[in-house]
């Protein structure tokens, strides 16, 4: 399966359980990567055909900044099940994660992966 990616995309949002997480904007940062069979748009070198990665980052942006979540989990899950609504992609892995100021972890975070109803 040929894969389509979107690496280190930094959004600030709303994310967390604690109070003080909930009146301020963390950056989240996502790795996402899609399933998809660029068999048509390598041989048309026609965007119509591809998965626009550009309109992928827009969505994935809208909704972890639209919604406010509490867990790392809600919001990776979200946005795969937005970007599968919107593609036509068969599979699609959301990486994301945070730094925890309270952590000596680099970051903690979840991946979550989805696949199509369509198989």
């Amino acid at each position: 399966m040929d894969k389509v990616f979107i690496e280190a995309l930094e959004i600030e949002c709303t994310i967390g359980i604690h109070d003080w997480e909930r009146r301020i904007k963390q950056p989240i940062v996502l790795d996402i990567e899609m399933g998809f069979d660029n068999r048509k748009s390598a041989a048309s070198d026609a965007i119509k055909d591809a998965v626009d990665y550009t309109m992928a980052i827009e969505i994935a942006g809208r909704v972890a900044t639209d919604g406010a979540y509490r867990l790392l989990e809600a919001c990776a899950g979200a946005i795969a099940e937005r970007l599968l609504e919107e593609f036509p992609i068969r599979s699609v892995s959301v990486r994301a994660r945070k730094r925890v100021p309270s952590s000596p972890a680099a970051a903690v975070g979840v991946v979550v992966h989805r696949e199509s109803s369509d198989g």
